[in-house]
C-alpha cells in the first residue's frame, strides 16, 4: 500500500497515476490533549489507518496523481538519525575531494556513528527545497528512507524489520563546509520524503533496491541497497541501543557516490525501486 499525505493534510491511497482521497480515515486515530505525543499519530495507528482506508477507497473520489501537491508523509517526527559514509563508493568519493569534503568528515561510520538531523528540516517534495548560504555548496544525497512504525528500544538485529512502517525516498540535503553535519544539513527543508509511505510489505527485500538521481535530466547517482556498509536491521539496532525510536522517526540510511551540486532552478528526480518516484524543485530560500 502506499499512503499518501497531499493538499496540506489531505490523507491519500495511491493507485497507479491516481490518488483516493480517503482523508476520511484519519477518523480512526484518537484525539489528543496536552500534552500531545511524541510519535506521530498517523503512522502509530497505521494498522488502524490502513484497515479503513480498505474500506473507503470503493467510494473514495478519485484524483490525477499529478495534480495534488505531496506533502511528507510523515507530518511529524521526534528525530531523524541519519547514516554517514554508508557506501564505499562514497567515501572513496569523498577522500579524493578534500577541497569539498573536510578530513575530519572522513572517518568511517563505524568510528563516527549516527548523527540526528533537525526534526524541523522535514518537508515533502511537493514543498521543495529552499537553499540557504548560497555562497557555499549545496549538494543533494540521495537516499532509502525507513519510517519506525512502533517504539524500539535496544532492539536485536534479527527482529529489527519487525519495527518499520514502511520506506520512502529521501533527499539529505547538505551545505559543505567544516561545521558539524547535523548543523549542515539541519536546515529548513533539507530532509525532503516523500513521494510516499510504501508499507514494508511492498518491499520483501530493501537490502537490494536500485537508486537514481537525477539533476535536470542528468544522471548524477546510480547505485543499490546491498552496497550499504552497515545494513537496514545493523542501523535501527544500532540507533535503537542509544535513544528510543518512536513511530514516525526517520532513519537516512545514507547515499552512494555522485552527490553533487545544486542552484536556484534546477529539479532534482530522485527513484527507488519498489517503493517511487519524485521530482523536487529547487529554490533559494
Amino acid at each position: 500500500m502506499r499512503i499518501c499525505r497531499f493538499n496540506h493534510d489531505k490523507l491519500g491511497l495511491v493507485q497507479g497515476d491516481e490518488i483516493l482521497d480517503i482523508s476520511a480515515a484519519l477518523e480512526a486515530l484518537p484525539t489528543h490533549r496536552w500534552p500531545v505525543p511524541q510519535a506521530d499519530p498517523l503512522i502509530a495507528a497505521l494498522p488502524r489507518v490502513m484497515q479503513a482506508a480498505l474500506d473507503l477507497a470503493p467510494n473514495a473520489k478519485r484524483l490525477p496523481l499529478a495534480s495534488v501537491t505531496l506533502n511528507s508523509p510523515v507530518s511529524y517526527a521526534s528525530k531523524l538519525p541519519a547514516a554517514p559514509v554508508n557506501y564505499l563508493k562514497h567515501m572513496a568519493e569523498a577522500q579524493g575531494d578534500p577541497a569539498t569534503f573536510h578530513a575530519h568528515h572522513l572517518k568511517r561510520i563505524e568510528e563516527v556513528g549516527l548523527f540526528l538531523k533537525a526534526s524541523s528540516s522535514l518537508v515533502g517534495p511537493g514543498d521543495g527545497v529552499a537553499l540557504r548560504h548560497l555562497d557555499r555548496r549545496n549538494d543533494h544525497e540521495l537516499e532509502l528512507a525507513v519510517v519506525i512504525g512502533k517504539t524500539a528500544d535496544r532492539v536485536p538485529v534479527a527482529s529489527a524489520l519487525d519495527y518499520v512502517a514502511g520506506y520512502a525516498i529521501g533527499l539529505d540535503m547538505t551545505v559543505r563546509g567544516p561545521e558539524e553535519r547535523s548543523l549542515r544539513k539541519s536546515i529548513d527543508s533539507y530532509s525532503v520524503l516523500g513521494p510516499w509511505l510504501t508499507t514494508a510489505d511492498e518491499v520483501p527485500d530493501p537490502a537490494n533496491l536500485d537508486i537514481e538521481l537525477h539533476v535536470n535530466g542528468e544522471l548524477r547517482q546510480r547505485a543499490n541497497t546491498r552496497d550499504l556498509v552497515i545494513g537496514i536491521p545493523q542501523l535501527i539496532s544500532w540507533a535503537s541501543s542509544y535513544y528510543t525510536l518512536l513511530p514516525g522517526d526517520v532513519i537516512f540510511t545514507g547515499t552512494p557516490d555522485g552527490v553533487g551540486p545544486v542552484v536556484p532552478g534546477d529539479v532534482i528526480s530522485a527513484r527507488i525501486d519498489k517503493v517511487g518516484q519524485m521530482d523536487v524543485r529547487v529554490r533559494a530560500a
